[in-house]
């Protein structure tokens, strides 16, 4: 999704995960609200967000009178207080706001959150220990993001047999059932790759399957080896 000039974000807890959304969705330019009971956070994120604010988000009146149903995505992003998460997420459903991510520490504690009302459930640590699981059992996969249970878009570096070969030739989608929807090289983009694309060293395959035929795509680069 491009960016949209007036998009205005309120994120909600300032650990690793809260701080880290903020900075980013702050140097790429949206209005971005931080608020955590902790002052010495709130202080931290002053210089990274266009308000920040130390608050109880668990307290309707106080929510209302920063005007956080104005924002158009609030990110609830409190780490290890489950209950405070569950609550603030209540409040902001109550209140109205258009868009709610709330980040969980569990399935269970997750799907409850979307019971409540949350639009969007992350669950970070699971995540992040899945890509670096992914990338420990395979050199060659520099990132992997689950879409469900069932399917997901990993980034793999192109296999020796592979260079100076078209998409056609390799036929990835007839071998091992994946779809290969962009080509990196040194930052540059190649959305919707043609068939007759040749792949070059350093080529990085984004590619969309089935886990399990992610995973035989996989073992096909690591047997064979990267350049």
């Amino acid at each position: 999704m491009g960016k949209r000039d007036n998009e205005s974000f309120a994120v909600i807890g300032l650990g690793r995960f809260g701080s880290s959304v903020a900075q980013v969705l702050f140097d790429m330019g949206y209005e971005v609200l931080v608020m955590d009971e902790n002052p010495e956070r709130v202080q931290q994120l002053n210089h990274v967000s266009t308000h920040a604010v130390q608050a109880d988000s668990t307290d309707e009146k106080a929510m209302k009178e920063l005007g956080i149903r104005n924002f158009d995505v609030v990110v609830v992003a409190i780490g290890a207080d489950i209950q405070a998460s569950i609550l603030t997420t209540l409040v902001l459903k109550d209140m109205g706001v258009k868009k709610i991510v709330a980040k969980a520490q569990n399935e269970r504690h997750g799907q409850v959150l979307y019971k409540i009302g949350a639009d969007k459930v992350v669950y970070p640590e699971y995540d992040m220990g899945l890509r670096v699981a992914h990338n420990l059992i395979s050199p060659n996969v520099l990132d992997f993001v689950e879409l469900s249970s069932e399917y997901s878009v990993a980034e793999l570096t192109v296999s020796r047999d592979m260079v100076g070969k078209t998409l056609a030739e390799m036929d990835v989608r007839v071998r091992f059932s994946v779809n290969v929807i962009a080509i990196k090289n040194k930052g540059e983009f190649n959305i919707a790759p043609s068939a007759t694309d040749f792949l070059k060293d350093q080529d990085v395959l984004i590619v969309l399957g089935h886990n399990k035929d992610l995973k035989k795509f996989e073992d096909h680069i690591r047997k064979v080896g990267s350049r």
